[in-house]
Parts: structure tokens; sequence; C-alpha cells
């Protein structure tokens, strides 16, 4: 079996979403998707250019193809950012191809399976209303816990906050952080004790502000405070979590198995949230996964994907002992989101009661429905074309 082609087609989520598409000359296919964090136009162009040194090999060397492009590229950005975007894309669409060509799962070429079904956090973002309301966010925790989720996260940084004396200064001051406590007191009182709350600071902050932020935190019982400030710089994460009771959770931002492995080391974080279609794809974060694993750290992937990326990163999150919760991020998109995949007869989504259950059916599992890839294609980047 070889490679024939590689594809791509953009569609509106998150921005724009790019798929990939790796066809073989013995018509099996498979589907990736990278992480629209990049930039479709990057991510696309640089496919367009990576994929003749992979054209003529067996997609089943799953990684042996992911390595070639790596080191063939060290001295050109092949250690983080839109390249590994790009390469992650790639990386799931030969693990798609590679598991049908088996007959086999995603998760069995993973090693096998810990669990029959994956557990949700619903992304809920700034809340019902467009000012971020504490009313406004607890109307919608309490709309998520209806429909099944067990865990929740909100944002509650602010950079155009009526008080924020600067938008570019990293300090939050008295009034800002009195609305973020605001915010998340009227969510745990909406939810109750036992529902799982993550609140993200987007890498918004200083070491003064973010333990601050931590401090005010810590009556509400947080799973994780994410990301309170960048996660370059492993010195200033030390501190922040020295002086924190809540648990504090690092990742989306970093790549490879190397990106973490300072951080790990150092034990500046509680969780560690790698992105799957951005770290690097699914072999490396399930190796992110293992090093965490010796650190008893918990693995709890950030995601902004479509059912895609979303399902192939459900199969690691299977094959991985220390998973703990996968970010769903849809649900300010979810008809278009749902419109991306076939589903099964008298199914609505992929997304059941707050889970994703694992597939039985070869591959990643689930199929593009061209319908809704042709509805809400991206004008100019054409479709597998």
């Amino acid at each position: 079996m070889k490679i024939v082609d590689i594809k791509t087609a953009v569609v509106a989520y998150h921005g724009h979403a790019t798929l990939v598409r790796i066809d073989t000359d013995e018509g099996i296919y498979g589907i990736g998707e990278a992480n629209p964090d990049a930039g479709a136009a990057a991510i696309v162009g640089l496919i367009s250019e990576l994929k003749h040194e992979l054209i003529g090999e067996d997609p089943r060397n799953v990684e042996y193809c992911w390595d070639k492009l790596r080191r063939a590229h060290v001295f050109s950005g092949a250690q983080s950012g839109v390249f590994l975007i790009a390469l992650s894309g790639i990386e799931i669409a030969l693990w798609d191809l590679a598991a049908k060509a088996a007959g086999q799962p995603l998760y069995r070429m993973m090693g096998g399976k810990y669990r029959d079904k994956v557990r949700l956090y619903a992304d809920c973002g700034d809340g019902d209303e467009a000012d971020g309301s504490p009313a406004g966010c607890a109307a919608r925790a309490r709309r998520m816990v209806a429909e099944g989720f067990t865990a929740l996260k909100f944002d509650i940084d602010n950079l155009q906050h009526a008080a924020k004396f600067d938008a570019m200064n990293h300090t939050a001051n008295a009034a800002e952080i009195r609305s973020m406590v605001e915010r998340v007191q009227a969510v745990r009182e909406a939810v109750g004790p036992d529902i799982d709350l993550c609140i993200d600071l987007h890498a918004r902050y200083d070491v003064p502000s973010a333990c601050r932020i931590a401090w005010e935190m810590e009556p509400f019982n947080l799973l994780w405070l994410e990301e309170p400030i960048p996660a370059e710089n492993v010195d200033a994460l030390r501190q922040v979590r020295a002086r924190s009771r809540t648990p504090i959770c690092i990742g989306e931002n970093l790549y490879m198995r190397w990106g973490f492995r300072e951080m790990m080391q150092q034990q500046v974080a509680d969780v560690i949230m790698p992105d799957v279609p951005k770290c690097g794809g699914l072999a490396e974060s399930k190796k992110i996964a293992n090093l965490a694993e010796i650190y008893y750290l918990p693995f709890a992937p950030h995601l902004v994907s479509t059912p895609i990326g979303t399902m192939a990163t459900a199969h690691t999150c299977a094959a991985v002992p220390n998973f703990l919760v996968l970010e769903w991020h849809a649900l300010e998109e979810r008809v278009a989101w749902d419109s991306y995949v076939k589903l099964p007869d008298g199914a609505t989504s992929i997304v059941e009661n707050g889970h994703i259950r694992i597939p039985e059916t070869p591959g990643i599992g689930v199929e593009l429905d061209m319908d809704g890839v042709r509805k809400h294609a991206v004008p100019g980047y054409g479709i597998f074309a």
C-alpha cells in the first residue's frame, strides 16, 4: 500500500478548521484534522509542500512517516508551531488509514482501551450573555449539567474589562478580580459542590496576579485553574504552583514530549493538557500521557476540533490509564459541528450525556458527511481537490 496524495479541506469551526485526507493506491483513505489556531492558510500551504515527501510511502508506517517529516525539517521550524500543527493533522489521517487497513478501531492500534467512553467537560466560554455576567454564566452552567455534563469550564479573563487600566499589561486589578470571583461563585452556587469546575485564564497574567486569582478561587474547589501565566517559563510557573492550593493546569501551547519534559521534571503543574491535533498527533500525545503517568499527573487534553479531531483524540484518551476529562468546545457552533460527520440512525451527535462512546468500527470510527463539509466549506480552499 502506497500514499498517492494528501489533500485538504477547510471548514468553518473555531475560525477555520483544516481537514486532511490521505489517499492510497488501494483505495483506502484516512481523515485527520489540524488544530485551527495557526490559521488555515498556513496549514494548507505547508501540507501542500510536505505531501510530496510522503507520496510513495506505506501509510501504515505511521511513526516512520511522522519522523521522516519532522527530522527533515528541524532547521525550518519542526519543533513547534505551524509545522507541528500541520504534522499533527497528517499523523491523525495516517492512523485512521492504518487502522482501517487493519480492520481495527484506532484504540486497538494504540494498545487497547482502558474505558468504553470518554468523559467530556463543556467549555462554556463567557456564559449565555455577551458581557459574561454572573447570571449568564450560571444559566449556561445549569443548562449543561441538565444535558449530562459532570464537568464545566468557564473563561474569566477579560482584556476589555471596564476597570482594566491597560489592555497590554498583565496585572489584574482589584475590580477585575472581584468580577472574576462573582462569576465563579455564581456558577458554583448554580451547579452545587459535586460538578467539576475548571477556570481558564488563557495565560493572560503575571505571577502576582496569578497568585491572587488562585487564592481567590480556593473556596470554589476547582478541578483546575488553567494557564494563569504563559507556559514557557518554568521558574515562574513554579512560583504560582507553590503559592496555590488550587490545582494548576498547563500545556495547550506546548509541543511534543520534549515540550513537556522540563515542566514535568520540575513539577510545576497538577494537570497536563496537550492539544492532540496540535502537539504532534495521537502517538505523540500518548507518549506525553505516559510521561505524565511517571509523575502521577492526570491527562486532560485541550481540544478545539471538529468531530474528526475530537473522535481521534477520544481514542487516545481511551488508551491511557491517567485520563481525566476531555474538552468539548462546540457549544456555540453546535449545528455546524454535528453536521460534519455521519451519525448512526437516530443519533443527533457523537456526544451523548456528556460523554463520547468509543466506536468499534475500523479507524477513527466516524466518516465525514460531505453535505455538511460542502455547506460550511470556507471559500477559496477547495474541498479535497
